[in-house]
């Protein structure tokens, strides 16, 4: 398993655009509007229709609720139904989209993604300069199984990210299907328009219980799978505002028309694209799915989001420390203002325009060893962080032509956390990595330390760099 940092660039959207319909649950009228974002933005959520216009990240850690649909809650604001949408988004190959909303839940419009992909379309894809596309690569098998139910979801490796869905409800009238997503690209012409689909049964609970207030026979297709009643008849003509209902001959209420034969399949199928957005990071590795549901797919998003996080903190960078530098102590006191003893790296191993990695020999010959534990010599947390600043001084400093002309100083650290020590005999690797592109001369980065193969410590940093008058 790992975080790999590709040459594909991060993508928005070139303009706003938006469409309205009715949500699906509770029947009122909607807006959604696609907004641009920036670079590591991500997908999120914000509500217009409330005070102060709070967002909520397309995160799988937010999701509450999987009975009818992806539920996402953030401070009690609630997004029901969220799936169409982050499937149409990933499917488009977007990466930073503010979805803007001025009620609960998107518009359900036809039960499928392909209003969404339209209107993506019509806003345009757009790629972001200076902002490249993490993957998470998967080296081993990871799955989930719901005992209760017998669902599994499980990826493996793969060279690109694909998804298979397996659909057995145990009916005559649906039967066994399968869908097969082989790549990204497909997705638009072969998923998108694949409608959501219910049993007569579950209808009736849900007409039951005041639930599908914007349903009707044209976004949603339903599968006959007991017999009708006239009473059952009567509530579906009142509940779908039709004259006249009639089963057709391959089970499913009429005025619709299957797209596909295995189209409860494919809809399955967008279902897992939409809920897998929520793992925050795109996935290199065959998805197959048996007998998937929001639960099930949520479970096995939260699962994957905990294993990224904890191989992004311990990703040590693979590197060949007896191999020639990029750059070595001559050529980083030409660009770093540094000098001993407060030029804390030694050599820099890998240099682009969103990342660097450095390293450092501790030896017992620091001057801090001299004050800071001599009887049991440790290397002081904040000296590890300033190292790893001045690593990240390399990359913003790289983007100037006369670096030795420039001084870097700090704006603010967050989240900063120490995990082990760091001895005389260690050798550090830092590695710095872009959150937002630089610009004006501020580098936003996340940068990590590691020793004898462990994160020893991380911290989210801000600098500047000024011109020395």
């Amino acid at each position: 398993m790992g975080i790999i940092n590709t040459e594909i660039k991060q993508k928005t959207i070139g303009k706003e655009v938006s469409l309205t319909g009715v949500g699906l649950h509770t029947g009122k009228d909607v807006t959604l509007t696609f907004t641009p974002a920036p670079a590591n933005f991500g997908l999120a959520f914000k509500r217009i229709d409330l005070e102060g216009e709070p967002v909520i990240e397309a995160d799988a850690n937010y999701v509450t609720n999987t009975q009818r649909g992806t539920c996402l809650e953030k401070n009690g604001v609630t997004i029901q139904t969220s799936e169409h949408v982050l499937a149409a988004l990933v499917g488009m190959d977007v990466d930073n989209v503010v979805i803007e909303l001025n009620a609960s839940e998107p518009p359900i419009m036809d039960g499928s993604s392909k209003f969404f992909v339209e209107a993506i379309e019509e806003a345009g894809v757009v790629e972001l300069e200076d902002a490249f596309r993490e993957e998470f690569e998967v080296t081993d098998i990871v799955s989930y199984t719901d005992e209760e139910t017998g669902s599994e979801i499980l990826v493996m490796p793969s060279d690109e990210y694909k998804i298979t869905t397996m659909v057995d409800f145990g009916t005559k009238v649906l039967g066994t299907q399968n869908a097969t997503l082989n790549k990204i690209s497909d997705f638009k012409k072969h998923i998108a328009n694949s409608r959501t689909f219910s049993f007569l049964h579950e209808i009736e609970m849900l007409l039951e219980h005041g639930l599908i207030k914007g349903g009707d026979l044209n976004n949603a297709i339903v599968y006959v799978d007991k017999p009708l009643s006239a009473e059952t008849m009567d509530k579906l003509r009142v509940a779908f505002k039709k004259d006249n209902i009639a089963v057709k001959p391959n089970g499913i209420l009429d005025n619709l028309t299957l797209h596909y034969p295995n189209e409860a399949a494919r809809h399955k199928l967008l279902d897992v694209l939409g809920d897998l957005a929520l793992v925050k990071t795109r996935i290199k590795g065959k998805i197959i799915a048996n007998k998937p549901g929001h639960f099930v797919n949520t479970q096995f998003a939260k699962k994957l989001s905990k294993i990224i996080k904890n191989e992004r903190r311990n990703n040590v960078p693979n590197i060949d420390l007896n191999q020639p530098p990029l750059m070595d102590i001559t050529q980083i006191m030409a660009m770093l203002p540094h000098r001993q003893p407060f030029l804390l790296i030694d050599k820099v191993f890998e240099l682009s325009d969103h990342h660097v990695t450095a390293t450092k020999n501790v030896t017992m010959n620091e001057e801090f060893f001299k004050g800071h534990f001599p009887g049991a010599p440790v290397m002081p947390g904040v000296l590890i962080v300033e190292a790893m600043a001045q690593t990240g001084g390399i990359l913003v400093l790289n983007t100037v032509p006369d670096p030795e002309n420039y001084l870097t100083f700090f704006m603010k650290m967050d989240n900063v956390k120490f995990k082990q020590k760091v001895v005389p005999g260690d050798t550090l690797i830092f590695k710095c990595t872009l959150i937002t592109p630089i610009r004006r001369g501020i580098c936003h980065m996340q940068g990590y330390a590691y020793s004898n193969g462990k994160l020893c410590a991380e911290a989210e940093l801000m600098a500047q760099i000024t011109k020395v008058k």
